[in-house]
């Protein structure tokens, strides 16, 4: 079997809406049909590993994905999208042997958060994030030079973005948006600086107008050039992807609940 996307989208109408699973051709390689579908939905979360379920697994985390190979699976990697749990990895078929697989299950999808707990100027948006993504761990820079840094790009950096990468490290929300350890001043023609991106290659940037960068709004460019403003911080942008449905870059609609991967640890 030939993987492709067109593959995919066959394998993925097979199974239908609903739940279901099917076990594939033992030749198939897993880890292709996992990077095909981590290039389509993010990076995944991993439910199994070597025999092993994550305890931490449950309902709202894909539970449902394990439930027709019951102690059988022995690799299992899961994306949320939409009303649509989607996994892939390897199982035991009835004759015991380990076989790839894909499977589905529905999910529900919960009503959404509110952005704020109540919209007025005084909200901390970098503890808000770090409630969002049940962030606990301590912090993983706390001794970036950030003086260096800013000497060599010639500008000093929004706080709460410095909060962000001290807070959180080298990862990426929701396994999708990679959050940057320095500014990228690639686009610093274009009078921005981009603190993060995406596998669609969208950057997440700031209009460097003004002596202060805790006023420097938010820019998006597209993959295709086009240019999007808004005028907030780089924390509160981040909060309102992760749970407002109707923003235009919003990711609540294919995740209830949001985290941060972190690189050195996922390593």
């Amino acid at each position: 079997m030939e993987l492709t996307q067109a593959t995919v989208n066959d394998l993925l109408a097979q199974l239908g809406p609903g739940n279901g699973y099917i076990y594939l051709p033992s030749d198939l390689d897993p880890q292709d049909l996992t990077d095909l579908l981590a290039d389509r939905y993010g990076a995944p979360r991993t439910l199994v590993l070597d025999g092993f379920t994550d305890p931490t697994v449950d309902e709202s985390r894909g539970a449902a994905l394990l439930v027709p190979f019951e102690d059988r699976a022995v690799m299992i990697r899961a994306w949320a999208y939409g009303d649509q749990w989607v996994g892939t990895g390897t199982a035991r078929d009835a004759e015991g042997a380990e076989r790839p697989v894909l499977v589905v299950a529905h999910r529900e999808v919960p009503e959404p958060l509110a952005v704020a707990p109540d919209e007025d100027e005084d909200v901390d948006w970098m503890e808000r994030l770090r409630r969002i993504t049940g962030w606990t761990e301590p912090a993983q820079r706390p001794h970036v030079d950030w003086a260096e840094a800013e000497s060599r790009l010639g500008t000093a950096l929004p706080s709460d973005y410095k909060r962000m990468v001290e807070t959180f490290g080298k990862g990426a929300f929701d396994g999708f948006l990679d959050l940057y350890q320095e500014p990228w001043a690639g686009l610093r023609e274009d009078g921005l600086l981009i603190w993060a991106g995406t596998e669609h290659e969208d950057r997440y940037c700031w209009r460097a107008d003004g002596d202060d960068p805790d006023r420097w709004p938010v820019v998006v460019r597209s993959f295709d050039g086009e240019d999007l403003l808004f005028d907030c911080q780089a924390a509160e942008f981040v909060c309102r992807i992760l749970i407002d449905p109707h923003h235009p870059f919003t990711m609540a609609r294919y995740f209830d609940t949001h985290w941060f991967m972190n690189y050195r640890e996922s390593g």
